[in-house]
């Protein structure tokens, strides 16, 4: 009896404690919320200040004229390579370089993964009434600088020529004459040297286009080859006149040897021959002079080749 008196004594005592143990832990709930409350609103508070500082430091850091610059050689299509060298010969460093193809870059990235959401079906009543507008005509694809296609037909550029480089509304950056060196380069104002060895006219405006973009926006550029001097043929022997024939049209071998001023009187007319060489290996192609005047064997008035010779024994 003595043991339960006890008991019911202390019960009272026991309940307030436990009561005070339940408030204290609900209050240490309530200060564990607040400081989780506190450090995310603090976090979030300084994210946000750093992206538009971060904004800024890039901004500052890659100059719009480089960025549009990029741009526009992209679209020319000139490698990454050409692109950092022509940059750093303007003068900007090469991380600035390397951030501007990168943002360049993300942004085709970015354009590419938009998607583009389908046009609005036209009202039918309204296509009725009005008269369909005609469709805009499709643009062609982008043509990269090298990769303009070139024919059979189309004169290349060669080692001797002269070349007249036309910068539309840029008197200081043309050239009236500009002869191409053995190695195969042209001097101009502003880009120093261009290789156009091989290369076709409209080839070679797009390569000094894509040079010159870097100081000259939006730069048109003509190339015409004013004087060929790289192609010629040659008539050796029995003629009146020899030596070398510029080679400034698709002449054919009778017309080549009017150029060389006909054959003289020692000529044996059935016994002349082209020697041509292709691929490391010479063969004659022959002409009876006789017989292709009385039109008689006019398949042997082949169409000469830059570097023919035509041998007239005497």
């Amino acid at each position: 009896m003595p043991a339960f008196g006890l008991l019911a004594c202390l019960a009272p005592v026991w309940r307030a404690l436990v009561k005070q143990l339940l408030l204290v832990w609900e209050m240490e709930k309530q200060v564990l919320r607040a400081r989780v409350r506190y450090a995310m609103t603090g976090f979030l508070y300084s994210l946000l200040l750093s992206v538009p500082m971060n904004a800024a430091e890039n901004q500052k850091a890659v100059p719009p004229g480089l960025i549009e610059y990029v741009e526009q050689v992209r679209r020319l299509g000139l490698p990454e390579s050409e692109v950092r060298e022509n940059a750093r010969k303007a003068g900007w460093p090469d991380a600035q370089v390397t951030q501007a193809l990168a943002a360049v870059k993300t942004a085709a990235t970015s354009a590419a993964t938009v998607p583009v959401p389908p046009p609005p079906p036209a009202p039918v009543a309204a296509a009725v009434e009005e008269a369909t507008p005609a469709a805009a005509p499709k643009q062609p694809p982008a043509v990269l600088a090298d990769d303009i296609p070139a024919g059979p037909e189309d004169y290349r550029i060669g080692a001797g020529d002269v070349l007249q480089i036309n910068v539309w509304d840029e008197p200081k950056a043309s050239v009236s004459a500009a002869v191409v060196r053995p190695d195969g380069r042209v001097g101009m104002p502003l880009i120093k040297e261009v290789d156009v060895l091989g290369l076709t006219p409209k080839q070679a405006e797009r390569r000094i286009t894509a040079r010159l973009t870097a100081l000259i926006p939006s730069a048109d550029v003509t190339v015409v080859v004013s004087s060929i001097n790289s192609k010629k043929i040659y008539a050796i022997g029995a003629v009146k006149k020899e030596g070398p024939i510029a080679y400034t049209y698709r002449m054919t071998v009778l017309q080549a040897l009017s150029e060389a001023g006909g054959l003289n009187d020692y000529a044996k007319h059935k016994k002349i021959y082209v020697l041509r060489t292709e691929q490391g290996k010479e063969f004659r192609l022959p002409f009876d002079y006789d017989a292709v005047l009385k039109g008689q064997r006019t398949e042997l008035n082949v169409t000469l080749m830059p570097n023919d010779v035509i041998v007239v024994p005497r």
